[in-house]
């Protein structure tokens, strides 16, 4: 530790720290441009100078190392007058267009302008002009004359997104920040930039002009896609989601967001959205009442039921949806007699588990692993929050390896990092390669290998860093938990974190897959998994928040089997599935409801709806509640979602208790794969319902190049 004085008070921080870090702990601002506490120093904006005692002039506080007994002023004359005068130079060229600003009411350079400005300007010349330029639908850089050059942007790019899609070209005044050769910004993080820019030069293309930030009521939320579980302040203004932020959370999303997260509310407000339910009478679609769509539904389950069984009827849900919901859809088919219940649309494999498949680990300790195996993802697009956490440790010196498909790894920034060891397989190939892994462990340690295999190069190589370091995982993906062989993956990875001292777990698709196993969301011992509801040997099925065209592994052919069954009822918020739907029901989004959502790592994490539902729109957790009152099923007077969460055991604490989240298996390790088959997997910007209706996101390279992709399939 290191004793210094600042502002008249003795302290001790750690040797190797700023000034400005000293400052930020005892809780004395110093004004700031360009340090970000996420970033690293750079200490070109000189708005942090201060005077320290015996240094000649004054010193950028973000980039000047504290020194024993070193006495350092933040507040005297000399610091005030260094750091109007730094502010006088920002403001030669900034143009004064305060009013139509989208950054206004929320600007670091207006807030600080007040207290370190002057109230006129010595400069008289023309101020300098940059053109606007063109970086995709998601950041406007329409005003970059408003830049000033702290290069927050580019560090971002460089340190947290992993691409350096932003520079500095030029010098002096012809310095502009831009990107290469005119390309776009593409990163699935970069409307972060717009959060980190301090005067408003990047700002958001979907929120442009739509409103003033003083307008804005902020309300907390949770996102809704991947299983990072982030968290959200949804802006409103008349009962209208306009703009979509972070809340910071250092051990779940740190102060960053997804764009998926970001620019999603788009479909909020989009024409797709289902107000009212509609009756499908003689092919043609009606709106009706929801007496009358529920009296239809219950009328129609209770004659399926009488005549072919309650074996006949069954539950698709999402595991996007909230944990009441996916609790009452469990026990609406139960209290009907039926255990055709299943969220796990995507999978191949479906054998039974006692346990939640969960992350394995906590999300943080994702910034701090030493060595890390994954399997079977894509993980810079599956998951980008927990990528950019892995990027941060492959920083620190973090060897990852990974055992994927050519696809996937097909160029050399597929990930955005730098990884150490891979093992390029065909999917029906991963089992044999993990095996191989687990051959050349067996052999460095003397032990008995899980299966037969061979210790390849590759193999040979991931297996020696494993043994190495201390703080190891292996993450199995979405690919893995979707592969035909999951069960065999999964028994190969945990013989190898025993034998390694790795954690074992899974990314985990959606918000909620560790949720859903929670509520229960699967198929008693004698009910359908979702393969075989989706083969179409159901009589009733009811949709709960998905369309199994797009959310299923059974794609476009899952249209012609719920063709041919009788009754579909389909839960959502938007007007979807409608070729083979007989009912539709417009339930709320996550902006609409109260619900939970329970994340990879096992954290439980509440949220309140922030605007009216639109139209007739109801919550889900009422519409089934109301539904099994209609059929008559008892246990289901519940008054608010809280009652609702309150019978599901392990969601009335913070975090899932330990016992229940096991990534264990009792399947025997098969080295024999379905050969073709190709785990299903959702591109980012097709992974829910939301996503695919946000127009700005439909637009972005990775969305153009999906929909490419699946013409080229067709």
């Amino acid at each position: 530790m290191v004793e210094i004085e600042l502002d008249g008070q003795k302290m001790e921080v750690l040797e190797g720290s700023t000034v400005m870090h000293a400052a930020e702990k005892a809780g004395t601002y110093i004004p700031h441009f360009c340090y970000h506490k996420k970033l690293s120093i750079a200490a070109n904006c000189r708005m942090c100078l201060v005077d320290v005692e015996k240094a000649p002039k004054p010193m950028p506080a973000c980039a000047t190392p504290v020194t024993q007994g070193m006495i350092v002023h933040t507040k005297n004359d000399k610091a005030i007058k260094a750091q109007k005068g730094v502010m006088e130079f920002l403001l030669i060229n900034h143009p004064l267009d305060c009013p139509i600003c989208d950054q206004g009411g929320e600007c670091q350079l207006q807030d600080l302008a007040v207290g370190y400005g002057a109230g006129a300007s010595r400069y008289e010349e023309e101020k300098r002009v940059v053109f606007h330029k063109d970086v995709g639908p998601l950041i406007s850089m329409q005003e970059m004359s408003r830049c000033i050059h702290c290069t927050r942007c580019v560090r971002f790019g460089q340190e947290v997104a992993g691409v350096m899609e932003l520079g500095m070209s030029h010098r002096g005044e012809h310095a502009e920040i831009e990107t290469f050769v005119g390309m776009s910004v593409d990163s699935e993080l970069s409307g972060n930039m717009i959060d980190i820019c301090p005067v408003g030069a990047l700002t958001s293309k979907p929120f442009r002009y739509s409103a003033r930030t003083w307008a804005l009521s902020r309300r907390k939320s949770v996102s809704p896609h991947d299983s990072t579980g982030a968290n959200l302040i949804v802006q409103v203004k008349n009962n209208k989601v306009m703009r979509v932020v972070p809340l910071e959370n250092e051990d779940v999303n740190e102060c960053w967001i997804a764009d998926r997260d970001r620019f999603s509310y788009e479909a909020l407000n989009s024409d797709e959205r289902l107000t009212s339910p509609m009756i499908k009478q003689g092919g043609e679609w009606k709106t009706v009442d929801w007496q009358t769509a529920l009296e239809y539904v219950a009328n129609g389950l209770k004659q399926i039921k009488a005549e072919h069984g309650a074996d006949s009827i069954g539950t698709l849900a999402s595991p996007h949806s909230t944990l009441e919901e996916l609790y009452l859809a469990a026990a609406l088919m139960r209290g009907l007699g039926s255990e055709n219940i299943d969220h796990r649309l995507r999978h191949a494999e479906f054998l039974p588990s006692a346990s939640v498949r969960w992350l394995g680990t906590s999300i943080a300790s994702l910034s701090e692993l030493q060595r890390v195996l994954v399997v079977g993802s894509n993980l810079r697009k599956d998951h980008p929050l927990f990528a950019q956490r892995i990027r941060q440790s492959v920083r620190k010196g973090c060897a990852l390896s990974a055992i994927n498909s050519v696809a996937e790894l097909s160029s050399a920034d597929a990930w955005a990092m730098p990884i150490t060891h891979t093992l390029l397989a065909a999917p029906d190939a991963w089992v044999q390669g993990l095996a191989d892994v687990a051959a050349a462990i067996a052999v460095e340690k003397g032990v008995s290998a899980p299966a037969a295999g061979q210790a390849t190069n590759d193999a040979k190589a991931i297996a020696t860093s494993l043994l190495g370091g201390e703080r190891k995982a292996i993450l199995l993906g979405n690919a893995a938990a979707h592969h035909a062989s999951a069960s065999s993956l999964l028994a190969l990875a945990n013989w190898i974190g025993v034998q390694t001292g790795a954690s074992v777990g899974y990314l985990t698709e959606a918000a909620n897959t560790v949720g859903a196993q929670l509520a229960g969301a699967l198929p008693g011992d004698k009910g359908l998994h979702a393969g075989q509801m989706l083969d179409g040997r159901l009589k009733a099925v009811l949709l709960l928040n998905n369309e199994p065209e797009f959310d299923s592994a059974k794609g476009a052919s899952a249209r012609t089997s719920l063709n041919a069954i009788q009754m579909v009822v389909t839960l959502s918020p938007f007007k979807s599935n409608m070729s083979f739907s007989d009912v539709l029901l417009p339930i709320a989004p996550f902006t609409e409801t109260p619900g939970t959502f329970v994340n990879a790592e096992g954290r439980v994490q509440g949220f309140h709806a922030v605007v009216k539902p639109l139209g007739d729109t109801r919550p889900a957790w009422k519409v089934l509640r109301v539904l099994a009152n209609l059929l008559g099923l008892p246990g289901f007077d519940f008054e608010s979602s809280q009652d609702v969460l309150r019978q599901i055991p392990g969601a009335e604490s913070t975090h899932v208790p330990a016992d229940k989240l096991v990534n264990a298996t009792d399947a025997r390790i098969n080295l024999v794969s379905v050969a073709g088959q190709a785990p299903a997997v959702a591109r980012i910007y097709q992974l829910d319902g939301l996503v695919r209706r946000a127009p700005s996101l439909q637009l972005t390279a990775d969305a153009r190049q999906a929909a490419h992709l699946e013409g080229v399939g067709a």
